[in-house]
């Protein structure tokens, strides 16, 4: 008995098996990848299980890389001995919109509605869809349930969710949303059983390839970095963040089309547009060059700037907390951030900062701080799994 977590991108297909037990899915014994499902690509399949990393190239196919993907992960999955009975398949969805406040089972009718909000996530929202849709022919009767990384701000208030816009715009659906909100949940639900302040002012930061801010008070978010898209709030590895509407209009008016702004802002921006070098931080990092060094200059300060805002929401601070792959590996970014964020109080053990490196858990304050800093590996696997025993009958 076991829920099945997956996230279908673009060129990979994430996934992890969650045990059943009594009623609840517990921590993934299975966990892997299937990278290279762009066209032309070369797919290759890794998994970890008791213990033991394995991986291997699936043969060159002139179909669907994507459905290949699906026929390896289902041998792989019949050779658990472990698996009786797959019970779900439980889905991270980018975007549900204002119509999806929580988890659901996937119907003809949840999928019709969810492909209205492609155009707000184009990078992630047609590939999750697919995924749903391969899954649903592949397992035709396992339940698929859709869990969205919206449905953790649908706590916001209305101050913090509308825009200045006309009332008509906002009652077509054009309002903040946020988004990381799986990973958010995990989060603050794990520093909830480490620390009894996490219960307070929480700010949590999720740095990646995807950059978002959230403030949690009593465990609920009440502020978040991304708006109607993904594009909104920090520096990214491609995307822009909060930019000028005027810079639009601007290129507009130079004849630039939607297909072009949409890659400009979604690909071409955040630390590879501003390097023009790689949207890896680790790349620029070894680079070293001025346009790396600005680039990242850049990254740092709009979570600075943008920190101060999550903290006037909250009206303080008690907890800070980093994930992602930026947050839970690069320790000369906590530290420059939390440097930065001394006036709050927040002060790190350098020591503990520079081992908090291997996907591990880990309180990184020093014992003067005011504010308790943590580096909290995300597990939105888990959590889609959770959402998704909670659904079946």
């Amino acid at each position: 008995m076991a829920i099945l977590a997956v996230n279908a991108g673009s060129s990979s297909l994430k996934f992890s098996l969650h045990p059943l037990h009594a009623g609840q899915a517990q921590r993934s014994v299975l966990n892997g990848n299937v990278e290279g499902l762009e066209p032309g690509g070369h797919a290759v399949l890794g998994w970890s299980y008791e213990g033991q990393r394995q991986q291997r190239q699936l043969p060159a196919t002139d179909g669907d890389p994507f459905e290949q993907a699906l026929q390896a992960l289902g041998e792989l999955l019949e050779a658990i001995p472990a698996l009786v009975k797959l019970d779900a398949i439980a889905h991270r969805v980018v975007h549900g919109g204002p119509e999806f406040s929580a988890s659901v089972r996937v119907t003809d009718t949840v999928m019709e509605h969810l492909t209205r909000f492609n155009s707000l996530a184009p990078l992630h929202q047609p590939q999750n869809l697919k995924g749903i849709s391969a899954f649903q022919k592949a397992f035709p009767s396992t339940p698929q349930v859709a869990c969205f990384d919206t449905a953790f701000h649908a706590t916001l208030a209305e101050a913090d969710y509308i825009f200045a816009l006309p009332q008509a715009l906002a009652d077509q659906g054009v309002r903040r949303y946020g988004f990381h909100g799986l990973s958010y949940q995990y989060v603050i639900g794990a520093l909830q059983q480490r620390s009894e302040r996490a219960s307070g002012r929480v700010l949590m930061a999720h740095l990646g390839n995807g950059a978002s801010l959230c403030a949690a008070r009593n465990g609920r978010s009440c502020a978040t970095t991304m708006g109607f898209s993904t594009l909104d709030g920090l520096v990214m590895g491609t995307r822009s963040g909060t930019l000028d509407v005027g810079v639009m209009l601007y290129l507009m008016e130079q004849g630039w089309d939607h297909a072009r702004l949409q890659t400009l802002l979604y690909k071409q921006s955040g630390l590879l547009g501003v390097s023009g070098i790689s949207a890896d931080m680790r790349t620029l990092r070894a680079d070293g060059s001025a346009s790396a060094k600005r680039a990242i200059e850049l990254f740092t300060h709009r979570v600075v700037r943008e920190s101060g805002a999550m903290v006037a929401c909250m009206g303080g601070l008690d907890v800070l907390s980093f994930s992602g792959g930026i947050g839970e590996h690069d320790a000369e970014m906590r530290a420059e951030i939390c440097q930065r964020l001394a006036w709050l109080g927040v002060a790190l053990d350098p020591e503990r900062n520079a081992q908090a490196t291997s996907d591990q858990e880990m309180a990184i304050h020093s014992a003067d701080s005011s504010v308790q800093v943590w580096v909290m590996p995300t597990d939105e696997g888990l959590v889609v799994a959770r959402e998704a025993a909670r659904l079946l009958p």
